[in-house]
């Protein structure tokens, strides 16, 4: 008959798998909410080229944004290889001053054409 190995007492303690603590939940911090910067709330005038898009009603900056995105998709502009780039049409090309650009430099440009 085989006989059964001994496990030293020390070895036998560290091999037992001991359920490790959970730590006590952190407290949830409460959202706080957001107050939005004024600076994107002031109401500005769209020249008369960005109002033949948007309209000539004064609009805060990121309803300006949001109108010429609109423009953008209703007459399909979006660069279909590459979506970050928008091709300009007749009116867009009076902003843009050139056939195409990015998203990135597309609000440089729309903010050069609200007047304070």
């Amino acid at each position: 008959m085989a006989t059964a190995k001994k496990v030293p007492a020390k070895k036998a303690a560290a091999t037992e798998k001991v359920p490790a603590k959970k730590a006590a939940p952190a407290a949830k911090k409460v959202a706080v909410k957001r107050t939005p910067n004024a600076a994107f709330m002031k109401a500005l005038t769209p020249s008369p080229a960005l109002a033949a898009i948007i309209g000539a009603e004064p609009l805060p900056r990121t309803e300006v944004t949001k109108k010429v995105w609109e423009y953008i998709k209703k007459h399909n502009l979006q660069d279909a290889a590459n979506k970050r780039n928008i091709n300009a049409d007749d009116k867009l090309k009076v902003i843009f001053k050139k056939a195409q650009v990015s998203m990135f430099e597309m609000t440089k440009l729309i903010s050069d054409q609200l007047l304070k």
